[in-house]
């Protein structure tokens, strides 16, 4: 007889369901300011407790300290928190919209807004963004057009990706917004093949990709990480740890056992762990890493640990597996918040300029979308069928003419 215990399976759970006390004691924040800033020329091997840390600029009285806090004036910080804003009022508005059935699906950005707006005006304009879903305000702060935001999410006869996207997978080339998949694993390798190809042929631009960290339990990150490091791809990575895949928190894909930010340890790329509700300290770990990856070194890996206010999508309903207070307990806070709080320490902002922004900006929306229900919502308008067969090959074959005349078209 075998004299041993019998083993058991471990099954990461949530600290907290429906009905519990939402509490978040257990998560070490250091101090704003406390983490140094290295050289981007140093070498990976001098990097590694970075993973292990938070990178955090704005402080409890909405001060930027530390090395970390970057040199940005506060005309750009309007400017960032405008497209924050501007985000916010749109997904308030689109997610009602889905609502009264004028679309069939939509997801929102809330809490995460600081992860892409600062990339998207830290990075060149021919550089390449290769984001998850939630990345909105990337096209915002470039002043990407409203009317063709809600058209696509419409789907309607001008629509300007024709039909061929679901609602939010938006496609802007000339933005430096590469086409979203629903797949969201399949760009983060797409990012890095950009990238080499513009290494390989001696060109200047890089690129940025970004995955939830759910999916960094799926291979397609693992390849990413190691054609980025083996190649040493002018690519920079990034992790939205928002704490929740859909239903499933971050536990299961292995926050538990270590940070997302240490997975780039066995590939031998510099890891970040930042604070993604701090506008500046997202805008500074991106000038960092983007500064290395011009220089030639290669990719870093950023984990932005933020936090998924609202549900997944419009199926989703997140009371159903985490605390409903939950949200407004998340003690890095809101990052509109932060940075508004920020201005306003600096006596660059008040509440009269925040007001009349709001209204601004509703307006802008407002105005966009009765623009578009004038074109059609959902079902009432849609791009010509013709187009369907559009972009399958390089001309029309038997095939797509055969198809093409049962149609009638």
């Amino acid at each position: 007889m075998k004299n041993r215990k019998p083993l058991s399976l471990h099954i990461p759970m949530p600290e907290n369901r429906p009905g519990d006390e939402a509490d978040f004691s257990r998560l070490v924040i250091p101090a704003a300011g406390e983490v140094d800033r290295p050289e981007t020329s140093a070498h990976e091997s001098d990097l590694r407790e970075f993973p292990y840390t938070l990178i955090r600029v704005l402080d409890e009285t909405h001060r930027a300290v530390g090395p970390w806090a970057p040199r940005i004036d506060a005309e750009q910080m309007r400017e960032g928190l405008r497209a924050m804003m501007l985000s916010r009022s749109f997904d308030d508005r689109l997610f009602r919209a889905h609502r009264q059935g004028k679309t069939s699906f939509y997801m929102k950005s809330t809490g995460e807004e600081a992860t892409t707006a600062a990339p998207s005006m830290v990075l060149e304009r021919d550089d390449m963004a290769f984001t998850t879903y939630r990345a909105l305000p990337w096209l915002m702060a470039r002043k990407y057009p409203l009317i063709d935001l809600v058209n696509q999410i419409f789907s309607n006869a001008e629509d300007p990706l024709k039909g061929r996207q679901l609602p939010i997978l938006y496609s802007a080339k000339e933005y430096g917004f590469y086409s979203l998949s629903g797949n969201v694993g399949s760009r983060i390798g797409h990012a890095v093949g950009w990238a080499m190809a513009s290494a390989y042929t001696g060109d200047d631009k890089i690129a940025i990709g970004y995955v939830g960290e759910g999916t960094t339990a799926e291979g397609d990150f693992h390849e990413a990480l190691t054609f980025a490091a083996v190649y040493h791809a002018p690519v920079i990575l990034c992790v939205n740890n928002n704490q929740w895949a859909i239903s499933s928190f971050s536990g299961i894909a292995g926050a538990d056992e270590t940070t997302f930010a240490a997975k780039a340890l066995a590939y031998g790329i510099p890891g970040l762990r930042v604070d993604g509700n701090d506008f500046l300290a997202v805008w500074a770990v991106t000038e960092w890493a983007a500064e290395r990856a011009r220089a030639n070194l290669g990719a870093t890996l950023i984990e932005f640990y933020t936090y998924r206010a609202e549900g997944h999508s419009t199926s989703d309903d997140p009371t159903k597996y985490r605390p409903r207070e939950e949200p407004t307990l998340w003690p890095l806070g809101d990052p509109v918040e932060r940075l508004r709080s920020h201005l306003v320490a600096m006596g660059e902002w008040d509440d009269q300029r925040d007001e009349a922004l709001r209204s601004e900006l509703s307006e802008q929306v407002k105005t966009a979308v009765k623009k578009a229900e004038a074109i059609g919502t959902l079902g009432k308008s849609k791009p010509p069928l013709a187009e369907m067969f559009e972009g399958v090959f390089a001309e029309h074959d038997w095939r797509i003419a055969e198809q093409l005349k049962e149609l009638e078209l």
